[in-house]
């Protein structure tokens, strides 16, 4: 058998998966101090996915509200929302866990 003219296989495309915990940022410092942007405790004014739905990267996931402004808070990857760990109305820390996202990268095996 002559290996030389024989070709080579090929090779399938797979799908790795991984999990990512989404956390909200650090709140900015004047936040505390001068009270322009915030006041008082910061909440989830509204969840725009729910488990289940395909985010792509910036879509706006939630929203945060200050109590002076609303903040929308994007995806920065896409993906598959597996669980939501907030809910409108929810006050809120710098750090929190608010959601899972699976996503998906094509590799070669």
């Amino acid at each position: 058998m002559n290996l030389i003219s024989q070709p080579y296989p090929t090779v399938p495309m797979t799908s790795l998966r991984r999990t990512i915990e989404l956390r909200l940022p650090r709140f900015p410092e004047c936040w505390e101090s001068c009270g322009n942007c915030a006041n008082g405790n910061v909440i989830i004014d509204d969840v725009l996915v729910f488990p289940g739905d395909r985010v792509a990267r910036n879509d706006v996931l939630i929203v945060l509200e200050t109590g002076k402004v609303a903040l929308d808070i994007p995806s920065p990857e896409s993906g598959t929302v597996l669980d939501v760990c907030v809910a409108p109305g929810d006050t809120v820390c710098e750090h929190q866990l608010y959601m899972t996202l699976e996503l998906s990268v094509a590799a070669q095996p």
